[in-house]
């Protein structure tokens, strides 16, 4: 165990005993109080505030996470724990202090007198001073070891009482898999009503202006009217093949399986009315699913910065290390942006389904940061 660590594990364990004490109090009081159903509130309230604090020393000092908020069983098996492990330390800590104390105070004062020590075969003489600073390290090394067993108990009392055990574990997982699953249909039926609106809006009614500039070149009767008419339905036929590509792109851009997420990030830069930044930190691609999902949280990033938070420039940067791959996209826009939206809502969804993350920072007033975290699926270094 780390030098660190095992410090900041003893200052957990000293600070759990005093709280040992108040928690004993409450359980012994309020327990019959409750259960006779006076001040169940307030006891239910204090219980609740007790284990948060628990949860926190957990976190702070023992780098251990919880996930369930327990009650009143925990504080008491936790009560008895503390005071316990009070009650065992404590002796043998004094016990070191007043040979440590008794070794200084003969050093300083000089009145140090030998002690014979007489083994079997052998004869040694030490002075007194020495030996109560062996005898005060060794207390103090046992005291250390108590108490870092008392630590463990700690984790694994939290296991038990604060974190689901397996049947739990599976239960939630299949309600998150279950939940995902509706997202996804329902991130898949917008994607598709946005396709429509694409193609109704923009690619049907360029179709139409063709079709009705060619219906009126066929019927004119004037050569030079109907060259213009034709001129006029050359450049809507360009302005509908623009149209298409670019349904085609926001759809699944080519690039991103032909080239990987650089080039296709290049390529929403390049579409981009303000200035779009790109640092890519991947030097292999990571897998297709893993790939998608973070070109698409990229690009509606980018495209609510451009069209709602009136930003004048994106930095996107593309990470990853031994667990996870991740993109930040942030802006100087005025920020705001509403993470249960459409467009995060479903990317949220996409990220979820790859058991990933999506968060998004974006206080009124900016800046703005979304940040999608995924597991590492392939090498990247």
């Amino acid at each position: 165990m780390p030098g660190g660590r095992t410090i900041r594990t003893l200052v957990g364990v000293l600070l759990g005993m005093p709280l040992a004490v108040v928690e004993l109090a409450l359980v012994t009081v309020g327990t019959p109080l409750r259960l006779i159903g006076a001040a169940r509130t307030s006891v239910d309230r204090a219980v609740a505030r007790l284990i948060a604090l628990e949860r926190a020393r957990l976190a702070a000092w023992f780098d251990h996470g919880t996930t369930r908020t327990g009650g009143p069983g925990y504080l008491a098996v936790r009560a008895a724990l503390g005071i316990a492990a009070a009650a065992a330390s404590a002796p043998v800590a004094f016990l070191s202090a007043l040979f440590l104390g008794g070794a200084l105070w003969e050093v300083i004062s000089g009145r140090s007198s030998p002690v014979p020590v007489e083994l079997p075969g052998v004869k040694l003489a030490t002075s007194s001073w020495a030996l109560g600073l062996a005898l005060a390290a060794l207390l103090a090394a046992v005291a250390v070891l108590l108490l870092l067993a008392v630590g463990a108990a700690e984790r694994r009392l939290a296991d038990r009482f604060l974190n689901p055990d397996g049947r739990e574990t599976m239960r939630r997982r299949i309600a998150e898999l279950t939940a995902t699953r509706s997202g996804i249909v329902r991130a898949v039926d917008d994607e598709r009503r946005r396709i429509e609106r694409d193609l109704h809006d923009g690619v049907q009614q360029r179709g139409v202006a063709l079709a009705v500039l060619l219906g009126r070149a066929r019927h004119a009767t004037d050569a030079t009217t109907t060259a213009a008419l034709l001129d006029q339905a050359y450049a809507e036929s360009r302005h509908l093949l623009d149209e298409l590509r670019s349904v085609a792109w926001r759809i699944y851009p080519t690039a991103l399986d032909e080239l990987g997420l650089r080039a296709a990030l290049a390529g929403v830069a390049e579409r981009s009315p303000v200035p779009v930044t790109v640092h890519d930190g991947l030097t292999e691609r990571p897998v297709s699913a893993v790939e998608t999902a973070l070109y698409f949280v990229a690009r509606e990033a980018i495209t609510n910065a451009v069209k709602h938070a009136g930003a004048h420039d994106i930095l996107v940067i593309l990470t990853c290390d031994d667990q996870a791959v991740r993109v930040v996209i942030s802006d100087d826009g005025s920020g705001g942006a509403d993470p249960s939206g459409s467009g995060l809502a479903g990317l949220a969804r996409r990220c979820r389904a790859l058991d990933g993350d999506l968060t998004v920072d974006s206080p009124v007033g900016g800046p703005t940061t979304v940040t999608a975290t995924l597991p590492r699926a392939a090498p990247c270094d």
